[in-house]
């Protein structure tokens, strides 16, 4: 049993460059004689490309204390094989360019991220997602793009349904998230966007009988959509929103969707997504996380698969220790703490241990079911010691035996 859920993620090639080199003044009026006397008094930061090619001296500066960073664009590329609990085994092609859009120290960092998995199950998925930030951070650009074509597992609604009881069901899916920001102050914006939500060619994969075959019919369709606005506030005082390390993240989405827009129905939903980074112990490396997800509907009736449901948050992370779809129900409340810290001193590899809960109201009524609890630890590779992207690998547990792993590209949250 072990041994057929052991991980398999070996990356069999890396490439972590950094573009367009802008060499800056390295700041004071410190002399190479200053820095050469001093760089040898910390342990330098490495990355997974620093293992492949050896530590590159055209982009940075190294002052002893901290490496000066004096690329404008920094590059990840990562081929993979791996194995989770959603996908089988499956290959994966991960690529990830973080970058500021000026030298301001105070600039977040914009990052776009891409990826595509083929897995033992014949799924493909390929998000495409970007979280753009302008000039003094004025604007905040924010795109969700994900294509999926796979088999997957309902359960029913609620956080009570048997887990030996799903139905593996077939289809594609088309998301567009677009979102513009406009800073109100220096760490909360507003604004709006349109999102579009589709999946098309839904069938039942299992052998069902006629009741169970008109129940899904009524349930799903053969296609459902979701089109309508979104109404944004964020506040977020993170530099980093790769590998945050401390501040706190706040983000309010209202999205009422219309039959007018091309939506199968009217219905409203809203998430409130709140996180906070603590530096523990001060003057460390080491990171304790919370994470706090309400995915409530408002009104109307959403369509079955855009009910909130475990692991299809908009990053598909929530719900370690459990299948994504596992549960699902009209409203969900989620809470995730993760303890992220060092094990080598120079960043190349670190670890987290985590816990979490969720709970979901069911079926016929809106009363909450039981809380269902998840745990685990995980290994963090460093891609890009600049841009803090990290390869997480995580063994996740939950209940019933539900057990497997989580691989992610960039922080869980």
């Amino acid at each position: 049993m072990i041994l057929r859920s052991l991980i398999l993620l070996l990356s069999v090639g890396i490439v972590s460059s950094n573009l367009h080199a802008q060499i800056d003044s390295v700041g004071g009026n410190k002399n190479n004689k200053s820095i050469e006397a001093t760089k040898h008094s910390v342990v330098k930061e490495r990355d997974l490309g620093d293992v492949f090619k050896g530590l590159s001296k055209k982009n940075k500066i190294d002052t002893g204390n901290h490496q000066i960073d004096t690329a404008k664009y920094h590059f990840s590329f990562v081929p993979a094989i791996g194995y989770t609990l959603q996908t089988a085994f499956a290959g994966i092609v991960s690529a990830n360019l973080a970058y500021k859009t000026d030298k301001n120290p105070t600039t977040k960092l914009s990052s776009i991220t891409t990826s595509f998995t083929y897995s033992q199950y014949r799924q493909s998925i390929i998000p495409l997602q970007a979280d753009i930030w302008t000039k003094d951070n004025k604007f905040n650009i924010i795109s969700d793009n994900r294509f999926i074509q796979y088999p997957s597992d309902i359960y029913g609604l609620g956080g009570r349904t048997d887990p030996n009881k799903g139905l593996t069901i077939n289809f594609s899916g088309l998301k567009l998230h677009e979102t513009i920001l406009k800073a109100i102050n220096k760490t909360f914006f507003v604004g709006a966007g349109f999102y579009l939500d589709e999946f098309w060619n839904i069938k039942a994969l299992d052998s069902i009988g006629k009741r169970e075959t008109v129940r899904f019919g009524r349930t799903l369709g053969t296609k459902e959509i979701a089109s309508g606005i979104a109404l944004k506030g964020l506040y977020d005082n993170r530099l980093n929103q790769l590998n945050p390390d401390n501040g706190m993240f706040a983000d309010v989405v209202f999205r009422p969707n219309f039959k007018f827009l091309g939506s199968q129905s009217n219905w409203q939903s809203l998430i409130i997504d709140l996180r906070k980074y603590v530096t523990y112990p001060k003057n460390s490396h080491n990171v304790l996380a919370f994470w706090s997800l309400n995915w409530i509907t408002v009104s109307g009736t959403p369509p079955y698969l855009l009910l909130p449901s475990t692991g299809w948050d908009d990053q598909y992370n929530s719900g370690r220790g459990y299948i994504q779809g596992r549960f699902r129900g009209d409203n969900m409340y989620y809470f995730e703490t993760e303890y992220r810290y060092r094990i080598s001193r120079n960043g190349l590899l670190g670890g987290v241990v985590f816990a979490n809960a969720e709970r979901f109201s069911g079926e016929i009524s809106q009363q909450f079911s039981s809380i269902a609890p998840g745990y685990g630890l995980g290994l963090r590779l460093k891609l890009n010691k600049f841009s803090g992207a990290n390869l997480c690998v995580d063994y996740g547990f939950g209940e019933n035996g539900s057990k497997g792993f989580f691989v992610n590209l960039g922080e869980v949250f």
